[in-house]
């Protein structure tokens, strides 16, 4: 169904069924009906989505909305109860080498070894990967986020801050196909911000697909080419980010905000 109100005029569309994506395009990520149970409670109910290679698509909802529970199938952490799901072409569950290989996450857990220095970490990520040249790649990521001069600490005395730092040095590493993004810009200062920003921006000019899931309205809209809003494990909306103002959105959300949550 379309929504009236704040965004008539444009071609924003709201609803609840059919695949969320561009038709005719190989996508880079593809779900097709998948819901996810937990226990008695509904975390995904026939989510239907492509993302192509090189899109943002930005992915906004409340708490408990199901971005997170989407995101982890999607890596292969937690299995659909029904539906499917593919990366880069491999299904979910059935390709986990392959989806794995092709894919980066960041999320709200650091996947660090608090017991290794930050330096240690990122090598035996680097040597897992077989890298060439690991210890020349571990000091060039450690520089752009700028702990090259805090790595030698062990990782358990970290702030949240330089985990998430670190956290995004690892992503830099792998330079993954599809990235997997779970409010990456949480615990991060403005100039790491910025290096998140500008990483995400060179990805896509190589083709990487990104999936960012945020409550940032405004850092979400400027990164993506597509927005959607997950709300009670359905996709309520989508957009193209060119067919909709961030004004309108902002309505949008104003009016559904209890539903759909927000900045």
């Amino acid at each position: 169904m379309v929504l009236g109100g704040p965004c008539s005029g444009s071609r924003a569309v709201v609803r609840t069924d059919g695949a969320v994506g561009r038709s005719g395009v190989t996508p880079a990520v593809e779900t097709r009906g998948l819901v996810k149970w937990f226990g008695a409670h509904p975390a995904l109910r026939g989510v239907d989505l492509r993302v192509a290679e090189g899109e943002i698509l930005a992915l906004f909802g409340p708490n408990g909305a199901g971005k997170s529970t989407l995101l982890r199938i999607l890596a292969g952490l937690v299995r659909p109860t029904a539906g499917s799901a593919q990366v880069t072409g491999f299904e979910v569950g059935k390709n986990g080498n392959d989806v794995r290989r092709a894919i980066g996450v960041l999320a709200h857990g650091h996947q660090l070894y608090e017991a290794l220095t930050g330096h240690e970490n990122l090598l035996f990520a680097a040597t897992m990967l077989g890298l060439d040249h690991p210890a020349e790649r571990v000091a060039e990521v450690l520089a752009k986020v700028g702990l090259d001069g805090a790595a030698g600490g062990r990782v358990r005395t970290f702030s949240s801050g330089m985990k998430r730092r670190l956290a995004l040095a690892k992503l830099m590493l792998r330079k993954p196909k599809v990235m997997l993004l779970d409010e990456p810009f949480t615990n991060l200062d403005l100039q790491a911000t910025k290096l998140l920003e500008e990483f995400l921006m060179a990805s896509k000019t190589t083709g990487a697909t990104t999936l960012l899931a945020t409550h940032n309205l405004s850092i979400g809209f400027a990164l993506a080419d597509r927005l959607a809003v997950l709300q009670q494990g359905r996709l309520v909306f989508h957009a193209r980010r060119d067919d909709v103002s961030l004004e309108s959105l902002r309505s949008l959300f104003a009016l559904h905000g209890e539903l759909w949550g927000g900045e």
